[in-house]
């Protein structure tokens, strides 16, 4: 998201727009102590946040930026990229790429917590990192 912590790994990628959006059928959770969200599938929820709109020209370069901060090479994997349907504030519909929460197991431990209203921005402390330093 714009002008969260890890804001500077997207701008590593290229040029981009940032366009408010809704993510249905998914739900957010906040994982302490890493400090950082996850989504997973979840009927009847939704994720608050932001579409990340890159020329596909630089798709090349951002998409590894992106991949390498999720984790998605790691083993096992942090997250998995999954392509979804986001609904923008101004009710455009766009396809896009998200990040859904791949370590289940983590999710049945203390401090895997849903955020009630779907949107990160309202997790105090959130700019804080964990131990992994993500």
């Amino acid at each position: 998201m714009p002008s969260e912590r890890n804001a500077h790994v997207a701008r590593a990628g290229g040029p981009f727009t940032a366009t408010r959006a809704i993510l249905q059928g998914y739900q957010l959770l906040h994982l302490y102590p890493e400090g950082y969200p996850a989504i997973i599938p979840s009927l009847g929820q939704q994720v608050s946040g932001y579409a990340l709109t890159y020329d596909p020209a630089v798709w090349p370069a951002a998409l590894p930026f992106l991949d390498r901060l999720e984790g998605l090479d790691e083993v096992p994997p942090l997250y998995s990229r999954e392509e979804v349907t986001l609904t923008t504030d101004l009710g455009e519909i766009l396809p896009a790429w998200v990040y859904v929460y791949a370590r289940t197991e983590r999710l049945n431990q203390a401090g895997a917590s849903p955020v009630p209203s779907g949107d990160w921005r309202d997790i105090q402390g959130r700019g804080q990192r964990g131990p992994d330093e993500r």
